[in-house]
């Protein structure tokens, strides 16, 4: 029997050992490899040909919500699981516009997330389903890509300027996706912005 190839990104080096232990304890699943952050995700998917990938949200170089969008556009056939704290509809809305198939929380018990990856892998979609049940009541993130983008690395305490060089843009640019994005939210400043927004599960 083939065993469903699941590749793993979380940060925190204890739950990625945790997560990686419990999945190899079901006869049908194999851990492939393991990433600490989007980008070496990425990367590892052409050597390690995963099935589905389980990913965290919140980490370094590129989160887990990206990534999700990010191997949907470049590898549609691997299935994406979002395992994480965060109970935030506008968390999950995103996943599920960005090529999610489950969104599973980490305090859920250890033997669904088993049970998920075997049904996402089967076709079908996982989603926890209290927080199902209430997102599409939830307001729209009013945000583009681009100002969230911006506004996550301003509240991340990057300078105009590094944003700028970072992403190819003039200083100008910046400040204006900048104030954008705080009118659009009702916030004083960039700081208080990138707090709604991640309250909010728009970051």
């Amino acid at each position: 029997m083939k065993k469903i190839q699941v590749l793993l990104a979380e940060d925190q080096a204890m739950i990625l050992g945790a997560l990686a232990a419990l999945l190899e304890t079901a006869p049908d699943i194999s851990v492939c490899a393991r990433a600490t952050n989007g980008r070496e995700a990425l990367q590892a998917i052409a050597s390690a040909r995963p099935d589905v990938l389980v990913t965290d949200i919140e980490m370094p170089e590129m989160t887990g919500l990206t990534l999700a969008a990010e191997v949907r556009a470049r590898h549609p056939q691997i299935e994406v699981i979002i395992l994480t704290t965060f109970a935030r509809r506008g968390y999950l809305r995103r996943a599920l516009e960005g090529g999610a198939k489950g969104y599973l929380l980490k305090d859920r018990p250890a033997a669904e997330l088993a049970e998920a990856v075997r049904r996402v892998h089967g076709g079908q979609r996982v989603i926890d389903p209290e927080l199902a049940a209430e997102t599409w009541n939830s307001d729209p993130d009013p945000l583009t890509e681009r100002e969230r983008q911006i506004l996550w690395r301003a509240g991340e305490g990057r300078s105009g300027a590094e944003i700028a060089a970072e992403l190819h843009l003039s200083e100008g640019t910046v400040r204006n996706y900048l104030s954008e994005a705080i009118s659009k939210l009702g916030a004083g400043n960039r700081i208080e912005a990138a707090r709604i927004a991640r309250q909010r599960g728009w970051l």
